[in-house]
């Protein structure tokens, strides 16, 4: 990419799009192109190719996504399958019709089967049985992933693909019933904390072990692969270590101080054993990432008490 480059951001509001521009502006990209979902519903095909006829982006960050929990995914279920599709379908084959000059999508580690072996390879996409929880949601992402292999088969398009493990950072969704675990517990912690409640219930047994990326850690890295790797293989980004949902919620309650107690509720779904990815692909091209867990959470925690009315309005 060269710095005058038109750059389209798709998720440019989200977690992982802001993380995304705010990288590009420190490495001097300036040339971004955004839209808000007033201005741009990339569920809408007529929407979608209107807006690539207009800017003729010459590179495309495919961040936009229907996101959530194990509640949220259970939940709307229809929803997280229709909405990623149209927005994969749209985008790509828009980036196609208008001659983008590269495409990276972005994918979520809930691609591969629920009893695949740990580190997570690559290679075991397609191996095995989904998670059911979050079956929709993964069947989207690789759909997404296939898109890119089949524009690149058939029509020769430099479009990329990475799958990131769960992720954490600034403008996180806190919705305490719809988000992921992390900012989930981060949330129930400080109101425990703030309301002097006895004790925060943690759902499932807490045995199950996670992976935790820093979305600043990812931002770095989705930069690096578009400017840097051009291959049809889509590769895991991780941070190398997993930890078990217990661990983690003692860590936050030690970060924000709350004094009360830990129950974990038996009754609810604990999810995919283990998820932890074999980053080795990226880790050889000499990318690795920087921001151990415990800082990235505390720096989180901050950001998290930095717009906390926000986060309490958003999830009414």
């Amino acid at each position: 990419m060269n710095k005058e480059d038109k750059i389209f951001v798709a998720g440019h509001n989200g977690m992982v799009g802001s993380a995304i521009v705010r990288e590009l502006n420190s490495k001097g990209y300036s040339n971004l192109l955004i839209a808000d979902r007033s201005q741009l519903d990339l569920r809408n095909q007529n929407s979608v190719t209107t807006f690539f006829q207009d800017h003729q982006p010459d590179y495309v960050f495919l961040a936009a996504a229907k996101v959530g929990g194990i509640q949220a995914n259970n939940l709307f279920r229809a929803e997280f399958l229709y909405d990623n599709l149209a927005i994969e379908l749209n985008v790509i084959q828009s980036a196609y019709r208008f001659g983008v000059k590269k495409l990276f999508f972005l994918g979520s580690s809930c691609i591969y089967p629920k009893q695949a072996p740990q580190p997570l390879k690559e290679e075991y996409l397609l191996s095995g049985y989904l998670e059911e929880t979050n079956e929709p949601y993964a069947i989207a992402k690789i759909a997404g992933i296939k898109l890119c292999e089949a524009y690149r088969d058939q029509y020769g398009c430099n479009f990329i693909s990475a799958m990131p493990t769960n992720l954490y950072g600034p403008n996180d969704n806190y919705h305490p019933e719809h988000s992921h675990v992390l900012p989930a517990l981060l949330r129930k912690f400080h109101e425990a904390k703030v309301n002097s409640y006895p004790f925060v219930e943690v759902w499932g047994t807490g045995m199950p072990r996670r992976e935790f990326l820093h979305v600043d850690d990812l931002a770095n890295a989705c930069v690096f692969l578009m400017e840097n790797y051009n291959e049809k293989q889509f590769l895991n980004i991780g941070f190398g270590e997993d930890i078990s949902i217990a661990e983690l919620a003692k860590m936050i309650k030690e970060i924000t101080e709350y004094p009360g107690d830990i129950r974990f509720n038996t009754s609810k779904p604990d999810g995919t054993a283990r998820k932890l990815l074999d980053s080795g692909r990226i880790q050889s091209l000499k990318w690795k990432a920087k921001i151990e867990l415990k800082n990235g959470i505390h720096s989180t925690y901050q950001n998290f008490l930095q717009g906390l009315e926000q986060h309490i309005l958003s999830s009414r």
